[in-house]
């Protein structure tokens, strides 16, 4: 059964997270009295330098990586709640697709397993397909697609079971940057016809101020967070929108608050 959703309270609400690595040598503060309140249907980019935790908050999140100390509220249930609930879908930097099932094939898998069944969404496999532009790709296989098609099969994957959360943690690091710039369009126009809460971890400035709502910036040693910086830019973007002088200001900030870091 699905969680009930309260739109009255945080998608996500937390307080005071930290989370400590034990190792021989030593023990690391990976997060560090982490609090954030994220909206529903929120775009929010998380951006830092590398090891600030960032990928670690969205673990937690997840319920792949238990927090140390604080309280976390996803859904306004606990994150194990509602990582049972199938309500938070995430999406890799590798597409980690299995190269013996076609991109349909691959987009329903959550489905077969685990119950999944139970947790069918608004579209169908093939609809989500057609929503990241691969209507015509159905029956390809991983090796026959590019690199930006097989992300968007991920990304088509992660919504089968109509998530309330998309949790995507560097989806388009590896790729070009012509494709790079082509996804970040198509993924805000999945986010307007779906209404996810996003949470997009990315290491480019320019990725985090065009698809962001707010950038949450963090500072390493321990990770925490140093800002909260809010997108005032239209609605509606296009990447022409990046010549803009207010776009310009927009990223000129968020660098000056990197180099801080």
């Amino acid at each position: 059964m699905a969680a009930v959703l309260n739109t009255d309270a945080p998608a996500i609400a937390a307080r005071d997270i930290g989370v400590r690595f034990f190792t021989e040598r030593r023990d690391v503060v990976a997060l560090q009295s982490l609090d954030l309140e994220v909206r529903h249907g929120e775009f929010l980019t998380l951006l830092g330098p590398s090891g600030c935790g960032k990928s670690t908050f969205l673990r937690v999140v997840a319920d792949l990586q238990p927090a140390s100390r604080g309280k976390l509220s996803v859904l306004s249930v606990a994150p194990e709640v509602a990582r049972g609930h199938r309500d938070i879908g995430f999406v890799f930097q590798d597409a980690a697709l299995l190269p013996w099932r076609t991109a349909l094939e691959n987009v329903q898998l959550p489905l077969q397993v685990g119950g999944g069944a139970a947790r069918k969404g608004r579209r169908t496999p093939q609809e989500l397909l057609e929503l990241v532009g691969l209507k015509d790709r159905a029956n390809a296989y991983p090796h026959e697609m590019s690199g930006g098609q097989r992300q968007r099969v991920s990304i088509a994957r992660a919504l089968v079971c109509d998530p309330k959360i998309l949790l995507m943690d560097e989806p388009f690091g590896a790729l070009d940057e012509i494709t790079r710039d082509r996804l970040n369009e198509e993924l805000l126009r999945v986010w307007k016809e779906t209404g996810v809460t996003i949470l997009f971890v990315t290491h480019s400035i320019h990725e985090a101020a065009f698809l962001g709502q707010r950038v949450l910036m963090m500072a390493a040693n321990p990770g925490r967070v140093r800002e909260i910086v809010p997108v005032e830019l239209p609605d509606e973007r296009t990447l022409d929108m990046r010549d803009t002088p207010a776009f310009v200001q927009l990223t000129a900030r968020l660098r000056r608050l990197l180099e801080t870091c």
